[in-house]
């Protein structure tokens, strides 16, 4: 039985199904938008929200809670100066997800997770 058992293994181990996830949320705060499936982006979409959240404080504090976190600096970079800024006065909900039909190979969901 699953009960309580929070969040999606994704098919993988925990460390690389952590570094995927890492890597997918700074791709999102850098492109803001990315075309993934539907497990994944329902995964990444509460850490790629925690990550706004974090930036918009804009000290020193959370650009380092942000380094450590995410693998590119450039995302960072990105989150403290030009998304904290954007979303200042948004409570929350910073992300949507779109729908987008199924992959051909093997008819997984896809879906775009896109900053709103």
């Amino acid at each position: 039985m699953r009960h309580r058992i929070k969040g999606k293994t994704l098919g993988r181990e925990k460390q690389p199904r952590e570094l995927m996830l890492r890597n997918l949320a700074s791709s999102i705060v850098m492109y803001e938008k990315v075309k993934t499936t539907e497990a994944k982006a329902k995964t990444v979409k509460p850490l790629v929200e925690h990550y706004i959240t974090v930036s918009k404080k804009g000290d020193l504090a959370a650009r380092r809670q942000l380094l450590a976190a995410l693998p590119q600096e450039l995302a960072v970079k990105k989150l403290m100066e030009v998304l904290g800024a954007r979303y200042k006065e948004r409570a929350g909900g910073y992300t949507r997800i779109v729908k987008l039909g199924v992959r051909e190979g093997d008819g997984a969901s896809m879906v775009q997770i896109e900053l709103v």
